[in-house]
């Protein structure tokens, strides 16, 4: 029952995340089915519900509409082969470098990314945008379609309130006799089994160059969101996952839907949730739900083409709402200047670039303002050291981004002949810590003084060593 429960709610955002990338609905439904099933079967956190995800959709439209499918789908096959290295290289656990202020401004890209790739069902099959009647029955029923995601958690959460509000839209506008477009009328779900597809490309390096950009990309995008899935499970039922098993799993699942002509995918955070609150705790619930949405196209495709793209439209609206962080907002006038900077940088660079590159242009932010931050703590104390000499004792810790400041805290021109630096609260991180030891030591040797360095711990004193530094006791 769990994964009938899952399934449903698979469905519908299969077929919207694939009109979002100028793709067959078809396409959406075959990629939720195989990765959903894959997944669960061979990856790493059993519960967890992966499938055709709005984040790796929007990633590739430029590459859809300028290329067509075909070479979205060797896209799909190199992402995966670059997913399934990651797994078995074991880089998995890089996701926790990734700061919360990054994932905020993340999650709010991707939201306002989501929203507008809706626009596109508001624009007329001839060009241009609804106008008077056509545009109103549009926006009337995609209300509708929210307002029963919204409400119906508040009477019931045995049926997926955007399955709910998908039916009852299609009925109001059956019953009704409602002119409005459908998903037929963009593409024809023929429902059949998925068949073994080799993608009719010319197999050159012009091929590679033109795909590899978004297959790294997308790679990137469907691995960062599986991961922050993963972690978000794991606290949720107590127990630890394998993110390096999932990555490869999520990499073969991609390689198997692109050879059977579906849609990349990643684990969902909405499918996941709800498969987690309905009692899936196990390989057989994701299983199952994919096993199930195959079934849906093979018996029901007559069905689905029958579904106002007003209700996708609505239901893709919610899923918008839903994603973007509005707490981070009045957050903003709170957090660190640094915090908020890499929030709205983040969620900039999502909007206009890519989520992998806002995602890499964050982490580089914190990183460079948590440097900025941390050398300011470098301090040092003057005393005289005995037979007429100087101490300075060291305090925090001397890494690239301290060097300059380490400098200035000494005064060579006025320090009598000897010298010492005291690192018993100190450590040296890095080789630019190092070279600046060693610069220290050139400038008070051209004023004819000595700069013994004394109490490294054994750590930097062998690193000192080893690239040859200053003398150490």
């Amino acid at each position: 029952m769990v994964g009938l429960t899952t399934s449903f709610a698979l469905v519908p955002e299969a077929m919207a995340f694939a009109l979002v990338a100028h793709l067959n609905p078809l396409m959406g439904l075959y990629g939720a089915a195989i990765i959903a099933a894959l997944t669960a079967a061979w990856g790493g956190r059993p519960g967890m519900i992966s499938g055709a995800a709005g984040s790796m959709a929007v990633v590739i439209v430029a590459l859809v509409v300028q290329h067509g499918s075909e070479y979205f789908l060797v896209t799909v096959l190199l992402g995966g082969v670059i997913q399934l290295l990651f797994g078995l290289l074991r880089l998995g656990k890089l996701v926790r470098m990734i700061p919360h202020p990054v994932m905020l401004g993340f999650v709010n890209g991707l939201a306002i990314v989501i929203a507008g790739s809706q626009l596109e069902h508001l624009r007329a099959p001839g060009g241009g945008w609804l106008e008077g009647q056509t545009l109103y029955l549009m926006l009337g029923l995609a209300l509708i379609a929210m307002l029963v995601v919204y409400l119906l958690p508040r009477l019931t959460r045995a049926v997926p309130s955007a399955l709910a509000s998908i039916v009852i839209v299609s009925l109001i506008a059956q019953l009704f006799g409602l002119h409005t477009r459908t998903v037929g009328d963009i593409a024809l779900i023929k429902g059949g089994l998925p068949l073994l597809h080799w993608p009719h490309v010319p197999w050159t390096l012009d091929t590679l160059k033109i795909v590899f950009p978004y297959a790294l990309v997308m790679a990137l995008v469907g691995l960062l969101e599986t991961l922050l899935t993963l972690n978000l499970v794991d606290e949720i039922t107590s127990s630890e996952g394998q993110p390096n098993r999932e990555c490869v799993a999520l990499g073969i699942a991609n390689v198997a839907s692109g050879l059977l002509g579906g849609m990349g995918g990643c684990a969902m955070i909405g499918q996941t949730m709800i498969n987690l609150t309905s009692g899936g705790r196990t390989r057989l619930s994701g299983i199952t739900a994919g096993v199930l949405v195959m079934c849906f196209v093979l018996f029901l495709s007559p069905l689905i083409e029958r579904i106002p793209l007003a209700a996708l439209f609505g239901v893709m609206l919610v899923v918008a709402q839903k994603t973007f962080a509005w707490g981070s907002l009045p957050l903003l006038r709170r957090l660190p200047v640094a915090d908020a900077i890499t929030i709205v940088a983040v969620t900039l660079i999502t909007v206009f670039t890519n989520l992998a590159t806002a995602v890499l242009c964050g982490v580089l932010i914190a990183a460079l303002a948590f440097a900025w931050k941390h050398a300011d703590r470098l301090s040092v104390t003057r005393e005289d050291a005995g037979n007429g000499g100087r101490r300075y004792r060291l305090q925090g810790t001397v890494y690239f981004a301290a060097t300059t400041r380490l400098q200035a805290m000494f005064d060579i021109e006025n320090d009598p002949t000897h010298v010492e630096l005291d690192c018993s609260d100190a450590h040296l991180d890095d080789h630019s810590a190092i070279e600046a030891i060693e610069s220290l030591r050139r400038r008070y040797t051209q004023q004819g003084k000595q700069l013994h360095v004394i109490h490294l711990n054994d750590d930097c004193e062998a690193l000192l060593k080893r690239v040859g530094g200053a003398e150490a006791h």
